[in-house]
This record gives C-alpha cells, sequence and structure tokens, in this order.
C-alpha cells in the first residue's frame, strides 16, 4: 500500500466530520492524546480494490464477508491544562459521534468512548457534561504495552536508533520482539518489562520524568510551554551550568575509570563556586543543563532495569522526548556508556501515543492479531480490525504529534 502524504493539522470542516468512524483518548496528566480514524470518501472496497483479496476477506461463522474501510489513523494532542480545547476540536469534528459503542443507562443510549490515563477519571463528568459522553476506561498499563505492541509489529519502520547525530530504522522481527523493557516517559516515568501479549510487569519507575522537566523549566525560564523549553535548550550550553570532570582534575580526563574531561561530574554544580544569582546564567544554559540531567538520569535508571531482567533491548516512548535529537542522544549515549555498548536505546515514531492507541485497539480485543495474520475470524469483529501486514508512514517525514497515517479497517 502505497503512503499518503501526512497531515499535519487536522482538517476542521464539518463535511470531513461524517467520515469520523473512531476515537480513543489517553488523558495524562501534562497531555491529551487523541487518536481516531477517518474514513475516505468513496474507499470501501470488498476485495477488488486498494489491497488484495486475501488481505480483505474476514469471515464469521455465517461465512460472511466483512468490508475495507480506507482512510487514515490520526493523532493529535492538547495540554491537559486546556482540556476546553480539547473538548471543543471533539465538539467541532464530531469525533464523538461517529462509530462508537453505545451504553445503556436507565432507559436511554449513551455514547460510550475508551478512555484511558487518570484524566480519564478526573474528567469524566466534564466529557458527560460538555459532550454527553461517557468515557469507558481502560487500565493505564494495559494500554501502553498493547500499544507498543501494536506499533512494533505492524507500523513499517516505527522504531529507531539514535546517536551522534545519526538516525537508523531498526528492523523488527515479529517471533523475536519480546522480551523488552518499555520506558514510558511521560509526566513521570514507568519501566515495564514486556513478555508477549498481555504479558507484562511494571519493574520500575522515578517521579524525575517530563514533568519534572516542564514544572523546574518553567521555574527557572519563565518558558510557558513543554516545547518552548525545549526549544531554548537547543540555544544552550550546560557547560556553563554544569561541573565537569576536567573541572575537578584541571582539564584532564579521569581515565583509569573511563571518564573524559567533558563528562558531567555533578548537573548544576558549576552554581556552588560562582558568586551568581539566577538572573545571571543565560535560560538556554539552564534549559539545556536540566534536560541533560533528567534524560541522563532516565538512561541509567533504564539500563540497570534491563540488566536485572538480562534486557537487550530497550524502548523509549513517552512525549518527553519529542523525537528531539539532544534528548535522544543523550538517553542512547548513557544506555550506551553504562552497558558498555551492550544494550541500544531505542526509540518509537508514535512514542506519546502508545496509551492512545492502545485504547483504541481495546474496542477488539478478540479480532485484531487474528486479522493481522490473514487467519479466519470465528466471530464478528467489534467495529474496527486492521487489514493489512504492516502500515506505511513516510520516513522522511518527522512527525510532530500530530500527524495521520493511511490504513485500512475491516468494518462490521
Amino acid at each position: 500500500m502505497d503512503p499518503r502524504e501526512v497531515e499535519t493539522e487536522a482538517n476542521s470542516d464539518q463535511n470531513q466530520s461524517s467520515n469520523v468512524y473512531h476515537l480513543a483518548l489517553d488523558i495524562g496528566g501534562s497531555l491529551v492524546k487523541l487518536v481516531y480514524f477517518t474514513k475516505d470518501d468513496d474507499h470501501i472496497v470488498d476485495g477488488e480494490e486498494g489491497i488484495s483479496r486475501e488481505k480483505t476477506s474476514v469471515k464469521s461463522k455465517g461465512s460472511r464477508d466483512y468490508p475495507v474501510l480506507n482512510g487514515k489513523l490520526n493523532f493529535k494532542k492538547f495540554e491537559t491544562s486546556k482540556i476546553n480545547d480539547c473538548l471543543q476540536f471533539i465538539k467541532t469534528m464530531n469525533l464523538h459521534l461517529g462509530g462508537n459503542q453505545q451504553q445503556e443507562n436507565t432507559g436511554s443510549q449513551t455514547t460510550a468512548i475508551k478512555a484511558t490515563g487518570g484524566g480519564s477519571y478526573k474528567y469524566a463528568d466534564l466529557f458527560k457534561e460538555r459532550l454527553g459522553i461517557s468515557l469507558d476506561k481502560e487500565d493505564e498499563m494495559d494500554c501502553l504495552v498493547a500499544g507498543a505492541n501494536f506499533l512494533l509489529e505492524v507500523v513499517h519502520q516505527e522504531a529507531f536508533t539514535y546517536m551522534g547525530d545519526q538516525k537508523q530504522f531498526v528492523k523488527i522481527d515479529q517471533n523475536d520482539l519480546y522480551p523488552y523493557l518499555l520506558v514510558n516517559i511521560g509526566s513521570g516515568v514507568g519501566m515495564i518489562k514486556v513478555e508477549g501479549d498481555g504479558k507484562f510487569e511494571r519493574v520500575s519507575g522515578t517521579s524525575i520524568g517530563g514533568g519534572s522537566f516542564w514544572g523546574l523549566g518553567k521555574l527557572l525560564t519563565k518558558c510557558k510551554s513543554f516545547d518552548e523549553l525545549l526549544d531554548l535548550s537547543y540555544r544552550g550550553n550546560n557547560r556553563a551550568v554544569d561541573m565537569l570532570v576536567g573541572d575537578i582534575y584541571g582539564g584532564m580526563d579521569y581515565s583509569k575509570i573511563g571518564l573524559s574531561s567533558t563528562a558531567i561530574a555533578s548537573s548544576f554544580g558549576r552554581a556552588i563556586s560562582e558568586n551568581k544569582e539566577l538572573k545571571d546564567y543565560n535560560p538556554e544554559d539552564i534549559a539545556r543543563s536540566l534536560l541533560r540531567l533528567i534524560s541522563n538520569n532516565i538512561g541509567q535508571i533504564s539500563y540497570l532495569n534491563a540488566l536485572r531482567f538480562g534486557l537487550k533491548r530497550i524502548f523509549f516512548g513517552g512525549f518527553f522526548i519529542r523525537r528531539h535529537p539532544f534528548t535522544m542522544d543523550t538517553l542512547s549515549v548513557a544506555v550506551n556508556f553504562w552497558s558498555k555498548g551492550e544494550a541500544k536505546a531505542m526509540f518509537l515514531r508514535h512514542e506519546g501515543f502508545l496509551g492512545a492507541v492502545g485504547a483504541f485497539m481495546s474496542s477488539d480485543k478478540h479480532g485484531l492479531k487474528e486479522l493481522l495474520g490473514n487467519e479466519v475470524v470465528q466471530q464478528t469483529p467489534n467495529k474496527l480490525s486492521f487489514a493489512v501486514d504492516k502500515i506505511q508512514v513516510p520516513i522522511d517525514v518527522e512527525l510532530n504529534g500530530d500527524e495521520s497515517i493511511e490504513c485500512s479497517v475491516y468494518a462490521a
């Protein structure tokens, strides 16, 4: 299937909203993530158009064929502090009205949307009041793992490594994917040992994550948003704030234990010996030092947990990363350094949407994997099931969190 151009902005035209078929949410402490499917006009196929017959045929016990919908899987995010903007977007696009399950409630029918994350509890009443919908809550860890497994198994060139400004896509062998360590960096950090579909264990975590970077950065630099803080770090020099090994050893390496003179001995440690106030430091340098502090810490803790269980592959997800080169490079260097090159840090192109994708998939827990294997399904699929072996995403497009990818789904 040939990929179409990735969309970078959602179309707010009401005419398009009639093609919305499904919606799922992941409402976190910092961000609300949306995943929804929109079908293309005049692109319902029965096996002769678009993709081959063997990939469109799905049968229930009655040997009935189900049609395939060609369209796009869309991804969009909002700051949780601006949840009213998210609600307005859903309402304008009529995302909550298309192709969702119905729940009977005291004689009336209420549209139920799959949702995960703490906000699915915190904002449940708000969604019901503003949009008249019920949030059908799914477990957060279940969704994270299901979303990661799905993306790694189905989306072509989903995973990649990044170190020294070199990006390299990783070919995933579905028969050799497990086990791996999933490190989800959101407001905090969760570390999950994944052994298969539905087989996982949360083995560690840390409260020093994306929320720490954003919160401390806001206090120290006056930045108004996470992305503004990241942009600021691009222009910074952490050496103006951090104490380096060379500062302690008179500009020399500590070669006996493998530390170069430019290695950080103490994050923000230079401030100890300098008679300066906060206003005397460049905000860019503070942002750079803060980003490196948190990324290094997460990278080291991740490797130590991988070491506990003999895991060689570590996948990093969550919107803290933002495909930011310096963040990815710092995480990779930390994993490479502490593992002496034996473990790899790998990143996901749809890093921030793992939970939302898992929630989206939860509407079809029983049929998805069988469909991907082109096997006969012994029950009617629930709403949507993906009908391709690999979803193609243009490799020369840098995804920024609001995009869409072409795919096809089975419709019940």
